[in-house]
C-alpha cells in the first residue's frame, strides 16, 4: 500500500480528497496497488468533516513519516510551500502540485532535487487545471521541435472579455460580475494584470525549451486599460481580443515571451474560444498546430489532473526523465520586449487620419474623427511602434497576431 499527504484543504485539496474517494476502485487500479490518504494538512478547524480523523496541523508529522511517499502540496504561494516541498523532496518523497506560482519561480531547483533523489516532482495541474499540457508536452510531443506556444491561459479574463464582445459591457461592471459568479477573486489583480497568465507560460516555456524562464523576465501587460471601444472596433474588424500568453524560440536561441492583450483573426481557433474556457496552440516542427481546450480551473478539474499525477508517480519505477529543465542563468536568453515584430491596433487622440497615416504608411484606418484615429499598423518592432508614438496621445496600443 502507497500512502499519500494532501497539504492544504481548499477548494482544490478538498477536491483532491473527493475525486480520490469518489473513483478510489479505478484510481487503484490504474495504479496497480492500494493507495491510502493518511494526512490532511490544514490549520482551520474541521470538525463534522468526513476527512476529520485524517487531518493535522504539524508539517513534520508528514514529513518524518518514512510510509508517506507521495505529497500532494496545493497550499498555493510560495511559502511555506516552497520550504515544505524542498523538504518532502529531500526525503525522498515524490510531490504533486497545482501551484503555478511554486513552479514559475523554483520549478528548476526543485526538479533537479527530485532527480537528485530519484523521486518525481509532477505539476500537470499548474497550468490550464484539468487540461492534459505538461505530460503531453514532454512525452506525446516529444518528437517534435517546438517553436511556439501561445494561448488563452485564464478564464477569468476570457470571461471578462467575451462578455464585453458579446454584449456591449465595459470592463469594471464585467469584472464584478466575473466576480459574483465567482470566477474572479476578491482581490483579481493576479488575474486582470496578466501575472496569473505571465507564471503559466513561464512553465510552459520551461519545459518547451529547457531552460528556466522566470516571470520577472516576461513583458507583461493585463486587460484593465481595454475598453469596449476597442473590443467594438476589433470585431469590426475582423478580430476577437484576448489575452494571450506566447513564447517562441528564435533562430538566435533565445526565447520571445510576452503577456498582453492581442487581436486575435476570428478564423483563428483561439478566438472561438470563449468565457472560462483556456486553450492552448502548440506548434511543432512535425505536427504543425495543436490545441489543447477545456476549463482551465474549477475544484473537480484540477483535482482531476493531482490525481492523475499521484497515480503517475506510484507507478514510476524512478524519476521520470523527461520531465525536466535547468537553470543556466538569466543572462541573454530572453529577448528583448523592444524587438517583438508584430502589426499593431493603435487608438490615437486628437490625431487625424492623414497624420496618423503618416506616422505609420500603409496602415488600414478603422475609424477617424477629430477626437481619435484607430487603425491596423503593419508588422514593426515594438520599439520602434513606442519611438513614434512618443508625445502623442494614445488611447490604445495592442498587439495583432497571426494565429
Amino acid at each position: 500500500m502507497k500512502q499519500i499527504a494532501i497539504m492544504g484543504y481548499g477548494v482544490v485539496g478538498s477536491g483532491v480528497a473527493e475525486v480520490f474517494a469518489k473513483n478510489h476502485e479505478s484510481i487503484v487500479k490504474k495504479a496497480g496497488e492500494e493507495l491510502e490518504i493518511k494526512y490532511i494538512l490544514e490549520r482551520r478547524d474541521c470538525t463534522g468533516d468526513p476527512n476529520e480523523a485524517k487531518i493535522v496541523r504539524d508539517f513534520e508529522q508528514i514529513v518524518n513519516d518514512p510510509a508517506v511517499s507521495v505529497v500532494v502540496e496545493v497550499m498555493g504561494g510560495l511559502h511555506p510551500a516552497y520550504d515544505f516541498v524542498k523538504a518532502c523532496l529531500e526525503q525522498g518523497k515524490s510531490v504533486v502540485t497545482s501551484n503555478k506560482e511554486l513552479v514559475a519561480q523554483a520549478g528548476a531547483e526543485l526538479l533537479e532535487l527530485a532527480r537528485a533523489k530519484n523521486v518525481n516532482f509532477f505539476f500537470e495541474a499548474s497550468v490550464g487545471g484539468g487540461i492534459p499540457i505538461i505530460r503531453p508536452l514532454h512525452s506525446c510531443l516529444a518528437a517534435n521541435e517546438i517553436t511556439e506556444i501561445a494561448g488563452i491561459l485564464n478564464g477569468t479574463t476570457n470571461f471578462i472579455l467575451t462578455k464585453m464582445a458579446h454584449e456591449g459591457a465595459g470592463f469594471d461592471e464585467t469584472l464584478r460580475l466575473a466576480q459574483q459568479l465567482g470566477y474572479a477573486e476578491r482581490d483579481p489583480t493576479a488575474d486582470i494584470e496578466g501575472l496569473d497568465a505571465c507564471r503559466k507560460i513561464c512553465i510552459l516555456a520551461s519545459l518547451a525549451f529547457g531552460r528556466h524562464v522566470y516571470p520577472d523576465q516576461v513583458a507583461v501587460q493585463g486587460i484593465t486599460g481595454i475598453s469596449r471601444e476597442d473590443v467594438s472596433l476589433a470585431a469590426f474588424a475582423g478580430y476577437a481580443v484576448k489575452l494571450i500568453g506566447r513564447v517562441k524560440k528564435l533562430e538566435s536561441g533565445r526565447v520571445m515571451i510576452a503577456v498582453s492583450p492581442a487581436l486575435i483573426e476570428h478564423e483563428s481557433q483561439l478566438a472561438s474560444i470563449n468565457d472560462v474556457f483556456n486553450g492552448i496552440l502548440v506548434r511543432g516542427d512535425a505536427t504543425g498546430d495543436v490545441v489543447f481546450y477545456g476549463k482551465g480551473a474549477g475544484k473537480l478539474p484540477t483535482a482531476s489532473a493531482v490525481v492523475a499525477d499521484v497515480i503517475d508517480a506510484v507507478k514510476a519505477a524512478g524519476t521520470v526523465g523527461s520531465l525536466y529543465w535547468t537553470d543556466q542563468g538569466r543572462e541573454g536568453y530572453v529577448e528583448d520586449p523592444a524587438k517583438d515584430e508584430t502589426a499593431f491596433f493603435l487608438r490615437l487622440g486628437g490625431v487625424s487620419q492623414e497624420k496618423a497615416l503618416a506616422l505609420f504608411p500603409g496602415s488600414r484606418v478603422l475609424s477617424a474623427s477629430p477626437e481619435e484615429t484607430a487603425l491596423l499598423t503593419p508588422v514593426l518592432e515594438k520599439g520602434r511602434v513606442e519611438e513614434l508614438l512618443q508625445g502623442i496621445p494614445t488611447l490604445s496600443n495592442i498587439c495583432v497576431l497571426d494565429y
